[in-house]
């Protein structure tokens, strides 16, 4: 049984050395704005055949692409399986329109109170975004140890406004859409983020993580995630694992691993646009102001940071990499 998992794993891992050889063709086809290992996905069921997922806003019709828009039935003799998604997108740009029609649609109601302490699944953002979601609160340092230093984690685009902010910047619980004010409202700082790199007309440069902390007083945060818990452990993701994450606007939703190792372009809005490298894919489980959401397993092991999505699926940076950036602990 052993030798099967690690078997499985290597092709997932073969998969994606295959497709990053055939990237930039891929990219520079019409309407594809991802692509992945995944499994082939047969009349909507999932038929466990590894395979070279890609993702495009709109699917055509064969007839209406041009031959060099076509996405070939194999790639370095893994099968390919084209997936619609929409456009992908980034930021907590809420307008009072679309959060109603989300209301509507899911028949919910959103996490914009104002909590304290503050908990993972609720609002908050930079005083210049409209509001996002925190993480979690973690920590750095070693173990055993006494850390001294606490923070909230989510996103850049939720804590340092997509790289336009400066360090020790105030951060709002609930988010300024949500009611937040200065100083009132005020729970943390911008301790430190890693920068988002654009794409432009030279250049392509891969990003790994969307992800910022903000520093603030032990008695103010708490690691708790409303609805799912404390995180316990880092979990590995898998094709098909069921996940769960509390966000702002949908609360508590599951959704499926559809993707791993993908890579997405990301739309922020205002003409930029961001290449992620070593994402992880599910189907829908946010909406715009769900960024910056912890998703864990049902074990409350932590998978990934929510940064971005469709009204088809959900991008995700690997915790790992969160992790690593940032130099945080998110568990004993």
């Amino acid at each position: 049984m052993v030798a099967k998992k690690e078997e499985v794993k290597d092709i997932y891992a073969e998969i994606a050395e295959a497709f990053a050889v055939e990237q930039e063709d891929l990219f520079a086809k019409s309407n594809v704005v991802g692509v992945a290992s995944g499994h082939k996905i047969t009349k909507g069921v999932d038929t466990g055949k590894p395979c070279v997922t890609v993702f495009v806003s709109q699917k055509l019709h064969p007839e209406e692409l041009r031959m060099d828009d076509k996405i070939a039935p194999e790639i370095a003799g893994y099968k390919t399986d084209v997936i619609e998604t929409g456009e992908i997108f980034a930021g907590p740009e809420l307008t009072s329109d679309e959060e109603v029609s989300i209301k509507e649609e899911l028949g919910i109601e959103v996490l914009k109170q104002r909590v304290r302490p503050v908990m993972g699944g609720f609002s908050v953002g930079h005083p210049r975004i409209t509001a996002g979601t925190i993480a979690t609160c973690v920590y750095r340092g070693s173990v055993p140890g006494i850390p001294g230093k606490y923070y909230i984690l989510s996103n850049n685009h939720v804590l340092a406004n997509s790289n336009n902010a400066r360090i020790g910047d105030p951060i709002l619980q609930p988010g300024s859409y949500d009611g937040g004010t200065i100083p009132k409202d005020i729970v943390a700082r911008l301790s430190a983020y890693v920068p988002i790199r654009w794409k432009t007309p030279t250049s392509t440069p891969l990003n790994y993580v969307d992800a910022a902390i903000a520093e603030g007083p032990f008695h103010l945060l708490n690691r708790e995630i409303y609805w799912i818990g404390y995180v316990k452990q880092v979990s590995r993701p898998s094709l098909g694992l069921l996940v769960e994450k509390t966000g702002r606007t949908t609360n508590f939703t599951t959704g499926k691993i559809i993707g791993l190792n993908a890579t997405v372009d990301v739309n922020y809005g205002g003409g930029r646009v961001a290449r992620f490298a070593r994402q992880i894919i599910t189907s829908r489980m946010s909406a715009p102001g769900d960024s910056g959401s912890l998703v864990c397993d049902t074990k409350e092991g932590a998978v990934g940071l929510l940064f971005a999505g469709s009204s088809r699926v959900t991008v995700l940076n690997n915790i790992v990499y969160v992790i690593r950036y940032l130099g945080i602990r998110l568990h004993p």
